[in-house]
C-alpha cells in the first residue's frame, strides 16, 4: 500500500514517536510511506525507506489548511497514493479535505484526551477512528464515527534492561515535555516536603515551563538535588540507571514513557489517571494528579521499601509487529482490500 502519514511537526513527543515508529515498521513490511510534517528533531530517525515532505500541517489558519490539502491531493492523484493517515487536529482538517478532493479514504489516530470542541469535527467524517486506548474512545464516544477501534501504541523494543544501583542515594527520574500537563511541578513539590536527603532527581525533557520548575526547585532549596538535562535521546540509558520514574502526569492518552520504563523494567510512581488505572488493572497505590502531600507519601514509601506500588505487567503491552499489523488491516478494511 501507499500511505501518507500526516502530524503537524516532528519535533520531541509521543505522537512524534509513534508517527516515527509506525512508519518505520510500515515501510519495513513493504509499504510505500512519506510523512507530511514541518520538521523537526526527531526527522532523523525516520528510517531510509520512509520519505519526508515539508508542508506547514502545524497552522490552524484555514488557507494554509486548504493549501496543504490541495498539494495532498495532487501527490495522491500523481503519485498513487492510497490513503491519508493523520495524527493531531489541524491534519484531519488536512486529511479530510486532501481526501475528498483526491478521492481516497483518510483515517485518524487520537491519541489524547483532547478538549471536546470544534477542532474534533473532521473525526466524525473519517472513514475510521483509532484511539490509542479505551479512555480516549470513552473520552471522545459522541465525536466518533461509526467506524473506531482502540489500538494500543507499541513501542521497539529497547537495547537496555534495568540495573538497580547500589549507591546511597535512590535517583529518582522524569522523563517528558516541561507543561503543566505532564505534573513535573507537583513532584517538585513532593520532594521538598520529604524528610530524607538521600536521593536525586534527573528530569529529562524540555517545554515552555522549565525556566519556572527550574526556579520552584531553587525555591525549595532542591537546586543542588535536581538536575534538568534538557532533550535526551539518552532516555533509554537514564531508565536503566535509575532507581525509580516518576509520572505525575494529570491527563495521558496511553502513556509511552510509561510503557517504555516497563519494558526497560524500570519500577514506577504514576499518577491516578484512568489511562495508567488501565494499564495498571487498579487504583491502589497510585496517588493523585497535582496532590503533592500524597506523592510524598508514595516517595517516602518507595524509599523505605525499594518498591512501587505501581504494578503494570509486560504483557499488557503490544508489539510493534501487533500493532503495525493491527494499523495495516485497518488500511486494507478501509481500501476494501483486507486479506
Amino acid at each position: 500500500m501507499n500511505v501518507i502519514e500526516i502530524l503537524p511537526e516532528l519535533d520531541i513527543g509521543g505522537v512524534e514517536r509513534h508517527v516515527v515508529d509506525l512508519s518505520n515498521k510500515l515501510a519495513e513490511m513493504g509499504h510505500r510511506v512519506i510523512v507530511v510534517s514541518a520538521g523537526g528533531r526527531m526527522r532523523s530517525h525516520l528510517s531510509d525507506k520512509v520519505g519526508h515532505r515539508l508542508l506547514p500541517a502545524h497552522k490552524k489558519n484555514p488557507l494554509t489548511v486548504f493549501m496543504c490539502a490541495r498539494k495532498i491531493s495532487r501527490w495522491a492523484k500523481d503519485e498513487g497514493w492510497q490513503i491519508i493517515h493523520a495524527h493531531s487536529r489541524v491534519p484531519a482538517f488536512i486529511a479530510w479535505t486532501a481526501s475528498g478532493m483526491a478521492g481516497i479514504p483518510w483515517l485518524y489516530t487520537a491519541h489524547a484526551c483532547y478538549s471536546l470542541n470544534f477542532g474534533l469535527i473532521p473525526l466524525k467524517h473519517a472513514g475510521c477512528v483509532i484511539c490509542v486506548s479505551e479512555t480516549v474512545r470513552n473520552h471522545l464516544k459522541d465525536y466518533l464515527p461509526q467506524s473506531s477501534k482502540v489500538i494500543l501504541n507499541a513501542l521497539p523494543q529497547p537495547d537496555v534492561v534495568w540495573a538497580p544501583g547500589c549507591g546511597s542515594d535512590v535517583r529518582f527520574l522524569f522523563v517528558g515535555r516541561l507543561t503543566k500537563i505532564k505534573g513535573l511541578d507537583t513532584v517538585i513539590r513532593a520532594l521538598g516536603g520529604l524528610s530524607c536527603s538521600n536521593w536525586k532527581l534527573d528530569v529529562v525533557g524540555d517545554g515552555p515551563m522549565r525556566d519556572e520548575l527550574e526556579a520552584l526547585s531553587k525555591s525549595l532549596g532542591l537546586g543542588e538535588k535536581i538536575v534538568f538535562h534538557g532533550y535526551s535521546d539518552e532516555a533509554d540509558a537514564f531508565m536503566a540507571r535509575s532507581s525509580c520514574l516518576l509520572f505525575p502526569s494529570h491527563a495521558e492518552g496511553m502513556p509511552l514513557t510509561l510503557v517504555r520504563a516497563v519494558q526497560i523494567g524500570l519500577p514506577v510512581i504514576a499518577s491516578r489517571i484512568p489511562s495508567v488505572e488501565a494499564m495498571a488493572g487498579t487504583s491502589e497505590g497510585l496517588p493523585p494528579p497535582g496532590d503533592a502531600e500524597a506523592w510524598t507519601r508514595a516517595i517516602e514509601d518507595f524509599m523505605i521499601s525499594k518498591r512501587a506500588r505501581t504494578d503494570i505487567a509486560l504483557s499488557s503491552i503490544p508489539s510493534m509487529d501487533e500493532m503495525a499489523c493491527a494499523v495495516e488491516n485497518t488500511y486494507r478494511e478501509l481500501l476494501g482490500t483486507r486479506k
